[in-house]
């Protein structure tokens, strides 16, 4: 049977009379409103008609939940869960007292994307594993209703109306972003979810999110962004510019669009494009000091890619006072950048980095009831200085450039990477001058590992390549710093992709994958080895023969 929607269907209560398409039209201008910088003016549009509209209410919520996210305050998250929980339950009524099948998809689709948010919050929120079950519980509901409802649009073409849009970018949406995100877990844990009834075809995800993306529906800027952050931030295979389709509704002046646009300069290597534009993006907006907290922490990088360690330390320290995200991680680069500074030099505001380093532990926080990877990094870091009489970490902030895979970075701009080679060639001559200790092996297979990856921008394979083996042929040597083993192999393998030699590569990401465990940074360094075999299609999975 065939359900056609009537353009005059009442959706939301007998005394506001809005059709589906009113609702629609209210909460893509309140969307532009958002994506104009007029945050306030976005929510006050909405806020009278979210206990009848699910439209009204799932957007409300979503506002609030970005807000959540960016600003991680207790009572934000507290407020957006409640908040995203009455919409869903907005849009339970809808699907339970609505006659008409067009309306009810609609409410459907809101449903499972209130479900997956909420989800979100919870992993976000609680710590227990109980929650956290519970918003597994909520992630695997959401992704069954997406998938019912793609099959039943693509077996029922009949489906017509100004609102169809609306409804298919819904489903682009979910299924794109569930497609996407499973499909960048190792194929082990895919292979697990796929057998839980949950699919990672990222071709598929893709294609979706850039119908969602590329239509003029309310989720395009959903889809705009979920692209956005997988091309700028887990891959970076964009061309000369971001591309456009997936921006066509965000205007120039807008500081989302300001912010992705400096980060594909920075991509490219185009330092000071990418922090005029980044500088324009805090200017763009007041509201939400959020989103100059995601500028802040680009313009640290770019100011690091350049050198100029006291810029750099600036930003740091706005982080560290205004950003709740990870305070741990801003005081290690406020410390990492002041002990970059020639022992003589002055320090901003009088600050001493010994101090700041022996700090960095008391910050440690949890998110999902885990401290973040690089927090945990930072914080073992930062155990040197616990010591009377500590010994300086060589090159702290180039060390947590790689982490940030700040290398390919600079890949393309010679002048920087010579700059960083210089530094960690006179890095290497005060270790060399310096008594023997405990922490000496780590630090010159440290600086092996960094100049390997200068030599590599340089052209120079051979010498990068030396520089990696001497990292793994001091492998019985490394007494604290076990993560430079795994990641010179991965570093070597990729390198003897570009020299042709796939076989080679192929094994050494083998036995990164099987012989090395419980390391810093062991997710990040695992990601890059399914990717790269992902790439080379020459993962196995459970195939005992290719195992070293």
């Amino acid at each position: 049977m065939c359900f056609f929607f009537s353009p005059m269907f009442v959706l939301c209560g007998s005394s506001s009379q809005m059709t589906l398409k009113e609702c629609l039209d209210e909460c893509m201008e309140a969307l532009d409103l958002f994506l104009n910088n007029h945050f306030s003016e976005s929510l006050e549009r909405l806020r009278p008609r979210v206990n009848e509209s699910m439209y009204h209410a799932l957007i409300y919520a979503t506002v609030l939940e970005m807000q959540a996210m960016m600003t991680f305050q207790p009572d934000d998250i507290s407020n957006a869960g409640n908040t995203m929980k009455s919409a869903q339950e907005v849009c339970q009524s809808r699907q339970l007292g609505i006659i008409c099948r067009s309306v009810q998809l609609h409410a459907e689709v809101c449903y499972a994307e209130c479900q997956l948010q909420r989800a979100a919050l919870t992993f976000l929120q609680d710590e227990n594993m109980v929650s956290f079950i519970k918003g597994g519980i909520k992630v695997r509901n959401s992704y069954l209703i997406y998938k019912d409802l793609h099959t039943f649009i693509k077996s029922h073409n009949c489906l017509k109306g100004s609102s169809h849009v609306h409804l298919e970018g819904g489903i682009s949406f979910g299924i794109g972003a569930f497609n996407l995100t499973l499909s960048l877990f190792p194929p082990r844990i895919l292979k697990v979810l796929e057998f839980a009834g949950f699919s990672g075809d990222k071709e598929y995800g893709l294609s979706l999110l850039h119908d969602g993306a590329t239509g003029v529906n309310l989720r395009s800027m959903l889809c705009a962004l979920l692209l956005l952050c997988y091309y700028t931030f887990l891959t970076f295979i964009l061309g000369s510019a971001v591309p456009r389709p997936y921006i066509s509704r965000i205007r120039d002046s807008d500081a989302i669009f300001l912010f992705f646009a400096g980060r594909t300069e920075e991509i490219k290597g185009n330092i000071d494009e990418a922090i005029a534009l980044f500088e324009d993006g805090c200017k763009a907006q007041q509201a939400w000091k959020q989103f100059h907290h995601m500028c802040y922490w680009e313009l640290m990088w770019c100011f690091t890619y350049k050198r100029a360690w006291k810029m750099a330390y600036f930003y740091a320290d706005l982080l560290s006072q205004e950003s709740r995200w990870s305070k741990a991680m801003y005081v290690y680069m406020k410390a990492a950048y002041l002990s970059m500074l020639p022992k003589d030099e002055a320090r901003p505001f009088g600050e001493d980095e010994v101090d700041l380093f022996r700090q960095v532990p008391t910050f440690k926080q949890k998110i999902a009831g885990k401290s973040p990877p690089t927090e945990k990094f930072a914080i073992r870091k930062a155990r040197r200085y616990k010591a009377p009489h500590p010994v300086k970490l060589p090159v702290p902030v180039l060390e947590m450039m790689y982490m940030w895979n700040g290398f390919s970075m600079i890949s393309k701009r010679p002048e920087l990477t010579e700059g960083m080679m210089q530094t960690l060639v006179e890095a290497e001559r005060t270790l060399l001058e310096s008594p023997e200790n405990q922490y000496s092996v780590d630090d010159r297979c440290l600086i092996h590992l960094l100049k390997g990856l200068c030599f590599k921008n340089q052209g120079l394979l051979q010498a990068a390549e030396e520089c990696f083996n001497k990292v793994c042929s001091s492998e019985k040597k490394i007494k604290f710093d076990h993560y430079l083993v795994p990641n010179s192999l991965v570093e070597l393998s990729l390198l003897y992709i570009d020299r042709g030699r796939r076989d080679e590569a192929i094994k050494l990401l083998h036995k990164t994958k099987q012989n090395y465990k419980d390391y810093s940074m062991e997710s990040r360094t695992q990601f890059r080895v399914h990717a790269a075999l992902a790439k080379l299609k020459a993962d196995p999975g459970d195939d005992e023969d290719t195992r070293l």
